[in-house]
Order: C-alpha cells, then structure tokens, then sequence
C-alpha cells in the first residue's frame, strides 16, 4: 500500500482545506448580501482568494496539530462579517446565512466524490498524478463532511446555534446568545474528551451513504484509501 510522508499528506490537503474554507464563508456572505447586509462585500470578504478568510491559529496550527496528533481534523476560518441589523427579518435571515455554510460543504463534498470518481475513470493507479487526484478527492469529501456536521452541532457559535436561535422562541434564543462567547471552549473541550468524536464519525458516516454512490467507492475502499491518507 502507498506510504505518504507527512509532507505528501499536508500537500494533498492543501487545496481541499483552503477552498472547503474558503467556499463556506463566501456562502455565508453570498446569502447575507442577498437578504440585505453588505457589510462583508463591503469589507471584501466575498473573495475566493483563500488569504481574506485565514485565520492563523484556526486555519493553520489547529488543523495542523490535530492532524499530526492522528486526531480529528479540526479548525476554523476568519468569520465573514454579519449585521443582522440591515435584514428584513433578523432572525430567519440569519438562520439562512447559517444554513449556506454547511449547504455549500456539502455541495463541495459532492463535487471531490465526482472527483474521485473521474480519477478511478483514469485508471492507471501507478501514476503518481491520478493518486495525487485520487487522494486529493478523498481529502476534499472527508475534509467537508467533517465541516459541514461540525458546523451543524447546536452550539453557537458554530452554524447549527445560529439555526437554533433561529427556530426557537426569542427568550430561548438570547440564552443561545449567553453561550456563544464561551461555545468554541466548550467544543474544543468535547473533542479533546474524545466522545463527540465518536458522534461525529456516526453523523459522517451517515453522510458518506449518499456521497460513496457518487464516487463509485464501496465503503472498503473508501475506508482504505482514508487509512492511506490518514495513516501515521
């Protein structure tokens, strides 16, 4: 089986990290510009240059050793800019701004199980390049599947506490608000305990039933080419 150096596997995650980042924040104030707040086109935010939307410490460090340790793969981006004062209806419009990140990992997750699925097409698995390919598409499902329920857990300030906050009566959603300046905490705390983890890789797994059909994988061979990639 091929044996990746870790400078191999940082690379091959590169491009599927940045835009998976990248393309969930523009999504976040696509959405918001549509429904009346332009304070991130303003600030130029709405950019696919994956610079505008880095965080040092979230994008860069976290990922980098949490991978390394063999752990989750886990992280953040600069967060694009909202006022949900300039919306029409401030706490449905925030619940769709929301809703876009997650939308467009998933929508990007299914876009690298075509990729996969072209690779295979290829063939010729001796080519340096198709496994480049190959390796880069299973990074890029993984990467936004792993984005895309992390974001969706109920906890702001991740997205699924905004959609929360969103649904439930007003009084509930301003306890939502108390919470948020501690949430990125309370979830580091959750994932270094080890349990969500567990949670999170059911809720993928779950994802990967409609993903795997696309790539043309069985779930052994997604699994194995994971242990290639992944593997310490």
């Amino acid at each position: 089986m091929l044996d990746l150096t870790m400078v191999q596997k940082l690379a091959i995650l590169a491009i599927p990290v940045l835009l998976a980042i990248t393309l969930h924040e523009v999504a976040h104030g696509w959405i918001a510009k549509l429904r009346g707040d332009s304070t991130a086109w303003m600030l130029g935010r709405l950019s696919l240059n994956p610079i505008r939307h880095i965080d040092p410490i979230g994008t860069i460090l976290v990922p980098a050793v949490t991978f390394i340790l063999g752990g989750m793969l886990f992280g953040w981006a600069k967060p694009v800019p909202v006022n949900s004062r300039n919306f029409r209806q401030p706490r449905s419009d925030m619940a769709l701004v929301a809703v876009a990140g997650p939308a467009a990992n998933l929508a990007m997750a299914l876009v690298w199980a075509l990729v996969i699925r072209f690779s295979m097409m290829l063939g010729d698995l001796s080519s340096s390049i198709v496994w480049f390919i190959l390796l880069a598409g299973i990074a890029g499902m993984l990467i936004n599947s792993v984005l895309m329920v992390l974001n969706l857990l109920p906890l702001p300030p991740l997205d699924g506490g905004r959609i929360l906050a969103g649904l439930v009566p007003p009084r509930w959603s301003i306890m939502l608000d108390r919470i948020e300046p501690y949430g990125i905490w309370i979830l580091v705390a959750l994932l270094f305990m080890g349990g969500l983890q567990t949670i999170l890789w059911h809720l993928i797994n779950v994802v990967n039933v409609v993903l795997l059909p696309v790539s043309g994988l069985s779930a052994g061979q997604y699994q194995g080419l994971l242990a290639v990639l992944l593997g310490n």
